[in-house]
This record gives structure tokens, sequence and C-alpha cells, in this order.
């Protein structure tokens, strides 16, 4: 019976010295990677992007005109998306709402970088885009790319 009461203390010992994976280290690792996949693909396709230092990279294809939206601004646009190798996911024509209730980080950052008129791609990292968990048949940790238009900043 002592040597079970040993065995059972060991084991007890064991397993409460396991260390939990820091959710933090593993979202870091995870943006190297994205980060990795994204230089490989800008050069595989000789493309140029700028990368910001939220970690997305973006490309302004037309500036629009001045004011830019802030992050509390309405705004009215279209985007398509999609992943990085090229697979559209969908596109979402003339959708007006606040800036910060868009639910892709990523978007809300580059929108801020356009006026009115202005077009703006982008490939978000997962960790600004969906994050590890899945959504909406979005895989978890898959890197996003959008091209979006910015229509208008209605008055609020």
């Amino acid at each position: 019976m002592k040597k079970y009461l040993i065995l059972f203390s060991l084991l007890i010992i064991g397993l409460s010295s396991c260390q939990k994976l820091d959710s933090t280290v593993v979202a870091g690792n995870q943006a190297t990677v994205d980060d990795a996949k994204i230089q490989a693909y800008l050069t595989a396709n000789k493309l140029s992007y700028t990368k910001d230092a939220s970690g997305i990279y973006y490309q302004i294809v037309t500036p629009g005109t001045d004011p830019k939206p802030t992050s509390s601004s309405i705004v009215k646009i279209t985007y398509s998306y999609g992943y990085l190798n090229g697979v559209a996911i969908g596109s979402i024509v003339g959708v007006q709402a606040k800036l910060s209730g868009f639910n892709v980080a990523g978007l809300r950052i580059a929108v801020t970088k356009i006026g009115t008129g202005g077009r703006i791609m982008i490939i978000v990292p997962s960790g600004l885009a969906h994050g590890s968990s899945p959504t909406d048949n979005i895989p978890g940790n898959s890197i996003l790319v959008y091209t979006i238009d910015l229509i208008g900043i209605p008055a609020s």
C-alpha cells in the first residue's frame, strides 16, 4: 500500500509540474510563421507592399481624397477577400458601419490609410484577422488578403 501511495504522490507531483503553454507565446510564434509566409508570397509574386507597425502588409492603389476616416468614423466600403493562395472567400458591396465595428482588426487599420474613393490591398496576418479560432468557415490561423474600396464617410 505504501508503494502505491508513493507512486500516486509522484504522479501528482509530475502532473502538477507540467507547464501550460502561454497563449501569448503561441500567438507570437504564429505571428512569426505568418510573417514568413507573407514575405515568401510577396517575393515569389514580385509584389511590393509596405509593412505597417501592426503587422499588416498594404499597398495603396488609389489614395482617395481627404479626410481619411478615424477608428470612430462611420464608413461605407466594398471589399473582396480570400486566402494567401488565391482562393476567394467572398465579397461585400457597399456595407456601411462604424469602422470600429468590423471584426477584422487588419481591415480597420487599413481603411484609415485611404480617403473617399481610395483603394487599398492588404495582407492580414491571422492574429489581425480571425486569430486561431475558426470563424465563418475560415480555418484558424488563416492569413487573409483583402482589396478594399472606401466609397465614403457618411455623416454620423
